[in-house]
C-alpha cells in the first residue's frame, strides 16, 4: 500500500444551510420574471396603464434587466471592497426601494423606475450569492451549491406564477399590486439572516484577516478544529494564490483582459451566460402566457394555468442537477440539456406552421397542445443543465483577485442579451409565430457546439486548482500544495482526532 495520503473533501451542514439561506436572492429574482409574466396578462393591470402595445408591454418587462446589468458591473467592486455577504445586505435595501415603488405605482415612469431600481439589486444578488456560494462549498459539491440558486430562481418563478394566478380571479387593481408587494417578505428575511452567515474565507484573505478567515473555515467544516487536516489543506491553497494576488491584484475591468489566462476565462463566463439568453428560456418564461396563447390557449386564467404548470415542470427538474451536477460535468450537462431544448423547439415549430392556431376557424386541437407539451420538455431539459451550469462556471472558473469582477461581468453578460430577448421576443410572437420556436431551435444547436468545441470540463478541482486547469500564472505554486503529503504519524493522530469529533476519518489512505 502506498504511503501516500490524501485529504478527502469535506460535508458540512453548516455550509448547506449558508449556501441554502443565501439563494433567497436568487427566489427573489425568479418570483420578479414569473409574477410580470402573470400581470402582463391581467385585465386590471391592462387597463391601468392604458392597455400597452407589444413594445411597451416588452420595454416594462425588460427595464429590469438594465437596471440588472448595471448592478452587476457595480457588484463586483463592491463586493471586493465589503465583501459578499455585505453587499448582499446593500442589494436587499435597494431591493425594497424598487419593489415599494412598483407595488404602489400610479404612472408608467414610478412603475418604471421602480423595476429599475429594483433590477439593480438583482444584479448585485445574481452576482454576488453565487460567488459566496462557490468560495463557501469544498470542490465536491460546489455545483451543487451554486445550483440552489437556479433552483430558487424557478422555485420563486413557480411561487409567483400560482400567486398571480389566484390573484387573477380578484375584481380590482389589487389583482397585480398584491403579487408585487408579496416579494417584501422574503427579503426582509434574506436581510435578517444575513447577520449570522459567515463571511467568505477567501474574502477575508484577500483583506488582510487571516486568522478570521482560518477560524470560518474550521467552523464550517470541522467543528471549529482549526488543526484539521482538511481546513489547514484549503487554508494553505488560499493563502498560496493570494499572495501571488497581493503582487498582481485586478484593479478594474480593463485589466482582466490584459493576462492571457484570465482574458480566456472572462470569454467564457461571458459566453456561457450570453448562450443561457439566446437559447430560448427567459423567451418562454416572461411570455409564457402570449406562447400558449399562441397555440390555441386562449382566455387569461387558462393560459396562466399552463404557465403555473410550466413553473412546476421547472422546479421539479432542477433537482436533479443539485444531486448529480458534480458526477455528470458541466459539459455532458450542457449538450444533453441543449439537445432537448433544442429537439422541442424545432417540434413544436413545425407543428405551429403546419397547424397554426386560428381563432374561430378548424383547428387540430392535438397538434397545438403538443406544441404546449414541447414548451414543458424546454424548460424541464433547460433546469436540468443550461440553468444551474450557467451560473456555476462563471462563479467556479476565475482566481481570487478576479473572481468578483469576472463573475460580474459574466452576470452583466447575462442581463443585457436577457433584455434584448425580452425587446425582441413579443414581437416575433406576433409576427413570425412559429419562425420563433426555429430561431431558438437554431441558437441551440449552434450554442451547443461552442460548448463542445471550447469549454473544458471543471468538476471536482478546487477554486485554486482552476489556475492548474487554465495555465494560470500561480499554477505551479497551487500545484505544489494541492499535491501535499501528510506523513504516518500525522495520519494516526488525524484518524484518532476525525474519529473522535465526526465519527469517521476524514483521510483515505491512496
Amino acid at each position: 500500500m502506498s504511503e501516500d495520503l490524501k485529504i478527502l473533501p469535506k460535508t458540512s451542514w453548516k455550509v448547506y444551510l449558508a449556501v441554502v439561506f443565501a439563494s433567497i436572492g436568487g427566489f427573489l429574482f425568479g418570483y420578479d420574471q414569473g409574477v410580470m409574466s402573470g400581470i402582463l396578462v391581467m385585465p386590471y393591470w391592462i387597463h391601468y396603464f392604458n392597455d400597452p402595445d407589444d413594445v411597451r408591454r416588452g420595454f416594462i418587462t425588460s427595464i429590469l434587466l438594465l437596471g440588472a446589468f448595471a448592478g452587476a458591473l457595480f457588484a463586483g467592486p463592491l463586493s471586493e471592497r465589503i465583501g459578499r455577504k455585505i453587499s448582499i445586505m446593500v442589494g436587499t435595501v435597494i431591493f425594497w426601494l424598487g419593489t415599494s415603488m412598483q407595488t404602489g405605482a400610479t404612472s408608467d415612469g414610478l412603475l418604471l423606475a421602480g423595476r429599475f431600481i429594483q433590477g439593480i439589486s438583482v444584479g448585485i444578488y445574481s452576482t454576488n450569492i453565487t460567488v459566496y456560494q462557490s468560495e463557501l462549498s469544498p470542490p465536491h459539491l460546489r455545483g451543487r451549491a451554486v445550483s440552489l440558486q437556479q433552483f430558487s430562481i424557478v422555485f420563486g418563478i413557480m411561487v409567483a406564477f400560482w400567486i398571480g394566478y389566484g390573484c387573477a380571479y380578484i375584481q380590482s387593481d389589487a389583482s397585480w399590486r398584491i403579487p408585487l408587494g408579496l416579494q417584501l417578505a422574503p427579503s426582509v428575511l434574506l436581510f435578517c439572516g444575513c447577520f449570522f452567515l459567515p463571511y467568505s474565507p477567501r474574502w477575508l484573505c484577500s483583506r488582510g484577516r487571516y486568522d478570521e478567515a482560518l477560524h470560518t473555515l474550521a467552523r464550517l467544516h470541522s467543528n471549529g478544529d482549526i488543526d484539521d487536516p482538511y481546513v489547514r489543506q484549503e487554508y494553505d491553497e488560499i493563502m498560496e494564490q493570494i499572495k501571488f494576488e497581493d503582487e498582481k491584484a485586478v484593479k478594474s475591468y480593463a485589466e482582466l483582459f490584459r493576462n492571457r489566462s484570465i482574458r480566456k476565462r472572462v470569454i467564457l463566463g461571458m459566453g456561457i451566460q450570453t448562450m443561457q439568453q439566446w437559447i430560448g428560456i427567459n423567451a418562454v418564461l416572461y411570455y409564457a402566457p402570449f406562447i400558449f396563447r399562441s397555440a390555441g390557449m386562449t382566455g387569461t386564467l387558462p393560459s396562466l394555468l399552463a404557465t403555473g404548470v410550466n413553473g412546476i415542470v421547472c422546479v421539479v427538474c432542477t433537482i436533479p442537477a443539485i444531486l448529480f451536477v458534480d458526477k455528470w460535468g458541466r459539459r455532458n450537462t450542457l449538450l444533453a440539456g441543449g439537445a432537448g431544448m433544442g429537439g422541442s423547439m424545432l417540434i413544436a415549430g413545425s407543428l405551429l406552421k403546419v397547424y397554426p392556431y386560428v381563432e374561430g376557424g378548424d383547428n387540430n386541437t392535438s397538434a397545438q397542445y403538443g406544441a404546449v407539451a414541447m414548451m414543458f420538455i424546454f424548460s424541464a431539459s433547460f433546469s436540468f443543465s443550461w440553468g444551474p451550469i450557467a451560473w456555476i462556471y462563471p462563479a467556479e472558473i476565475f482566481p481570487t483577485r478576479a473572481r468578483a469582477k469576472g463573475a460580474s461581468l459574466a452576470t452583466a453578460s447575462n442581463y443585457i442579451f436577457n433584455f434584448v430577448i425580452g425587446q425582441i421576443t413579443p414581437i416575433m410572437i406576433e409576427n413570425i409565430a412559429f419562425g420563433t420556436y426555429m430561431f431558438f431551435f437554431a441558437t441551440n444547436v449552434i450554442c451547443g457546439l461552442i460548448v463542445f468545441f471550447f469549454y473544458p470540463e471543471t468538476k471536482n478541482r478546487s477554486l485554486e486548482e482552476m489556475e492548474i486547469l487554465f495555465g494560470g500564472d500561480e499554477a505551479d505554486a497551487i500545484q505544489t500544495v494541492a499535491a501535499r503529503k501528510y506523513d504516518g504519524a500525522n495520519l494516526e493522530q488525524t484518524e484518532k482526532h476525525q474519529v473522535a469529533d465526526d465519527g469517521h476519518s476524514s483521510i483515505e489512505k491512496s
